[in-house]
């Protein structure tokens, strides 16, 4: 382990990674400013609804997080060119784990991948050629890096792409209800809306995406299929930013190749000029068994979080717990009703809260449907009576419908919200079960 770590290898492909990778985080937040994102996500809503222990994370007021953003865009830009990289990249590091933190109403894996991804990006060596850095001084300069730079990005995808396609091995899925739904969504889009509509389409949806998560690392990995595997990954990662508008992560995808290809091919194509690297010697550093240990268990870490999901009783489908960091993308339909009641103590009056008066539409989205969000809107109305004098108990009736399915009572109604405390790692025994298998 310590020698295939450790051996040196070419590093043009981290050095056009870095180039890449930097420009795609700049899109990302200067995107976030021009379509409009910021001010539906952090500037319209009075708060946010972040990840609940992170309550102090709340955006900047007034019109502040746009400055916060175009810093982000701005480190993007020096993280591209390889100027004070650790730094610019660290900066961007902080700053994007703060906002993915400070709110969840537009949670996706992709934020969370971006968020681990620059993290590793702080400590690969991706400025030590092709940089300012390297260019001011040549001290720095490199043309080569351990192999741990490499395949730590390859074992991040194998793990995201497993789970991805094991999650879709499910009856919703198979029989194409999910991909049906999807679709039905998109059938206004200029040109393909019909299209998108065909039988066809939902089965090379639904296995085809089976497929191609399952198989796509393996066979980029294997020579004699790589480029084939690469063409098609093109294909389906245009397909999902035409389709599905998931941002930067397509093009984030589409760069991993790098890592894949032989480093020759890549130093050929992109650096004609760098020499290449074909000593192939081991130097371990100093703390070499404390960087394996690390190393190791960090990814142990991360094939153990999708699988806490079993730990709980009922289906992640229905009950959430377990959903997030767990790789379990565009996989369903959640949709819900949900109706708050606060009860004052001291007087028994019954008030019953107009959701709009309090949150943005894409927050009433996420209040009426996921049980955490629920739970924290429930902590919020206790705390806003409690600023007006009253003590309060908040009930919530609530009914939540998964795939187009029957609606359910998701909420025991008779627990006060507000009196109980979230569980991270136990069942929340005030969701109620569910009957998926027996609701049509």
């Amino acid at each position: 382990m310590r020698d295939f770590l450790f051996k040196r290898i070419d590093n043009s492909a981290l050095v056009i990674f870095r180039v890449i990778f930097g420009f795609l985080i700049f899109l990302e937040a200067v995107g976030s400013i021009f379509t409009g994102w910021i001010k539906r996500t952090l500037i319209d809503p009075d708060f946010t609804f972040n990840f609940i222990g992170f309550e102090f994370l709340q955006p900047l007021p007034g019109n502040w997080m746009y400055a916060y953003y175009a810093i982000m865009g701005l480190l993007g830009i020096f993280v591209m060119v390889g100027y004070k990289y650790r730094w610019s990249m660290l900066g961007f590091t902080l700053m994007w784990a703060s906002v993915y933190l400070m709110q969840k109403s537009s949670y996706n894996n992709h934020y969370y991948l971006l968020m681990l991804l620059n993290a590793m990006m702080v400590i690969v060596p991706a400025h030590h050629y092709f940089s300012v850095d390297a260019n001011r001084n040549p001290s720095l300069r490199s043309i080569s890096m351990p192999n741990w730079c490499r395949w730590m990005f390859i074992i991040q995808m194998i793990i995201v792409y497993t789970y991805a396609a094991k999650a879709k091995m499910y009856p919703d899925w198979l029989d194409l209800s999910v991909p049906e739904l999807l679709m039905r969504s998109k059938k206004d889009y200029f040109l393909v809306g019909d299209l998108l509509q065909n039988r066809w389409v939902h089965y090379g949806l639904a296995y085809g995406g089976i497929l191609f998560d399952g198989l796509v690392i393996p066979l980029l990995l294997w020579k004699p299929t790589r480029k084939f595997a690469f063409f098609a990954s093109i294909f389906f990662h245009l397909f999902n930013s035409f389709i599905f508008q998931v941002g930067i992560f397509p093009y984030l995808s589409l760069g991993f190749a790098l890592f894949f290809f032989e480093p020759k091919l890549i130093q050929k194509l992109f650096l004609k000029r760098k020499p290449f690297y074909s000593e192939a010697e081991v130097i371990a550093p100093k703390h070499a068994k404390l960087f394996m240990l690390l190393f190791v268990s960090y990814f142990v870490i991360q094939v153990a979080l999708p699988l806490r999901q079993y730990l709980y009783p009922d289906n992640v489908l229905w009950s959430e717990e377990g959903h997030r960091l767990s790789w379990r993308m565009m996989l369903r339909s959640r949709s819900g009703n949900t109706n708050y009641r606060v009860v004052d103590k001291a007087t028994n009056e019954v008030i019953t809260i107009s959701l709009k008066d309090y949150l943005t539409p894409k927050q009433i989205r996420s209040v009426s449907a996921k049980p955490d969000v629920i739970w924290q809107f429930a902590q919020r109305l206790k705390s806003v009576f409690a600023e007006k004098g009253m003590d309060v108990e908040v009930y919530v009736s609530s009914f939540v419908s998964i795939n187009g399915k029957k609606s359910q009572r998701f909420i025991d109604p008779k627990v006060d919200l507000s009196a109980v405390k979230w569980h991270h790692f136990k069942h929340n025994d005030w969701i109620l079960p569910s009957k998926l298998d027996e609701n049509p």
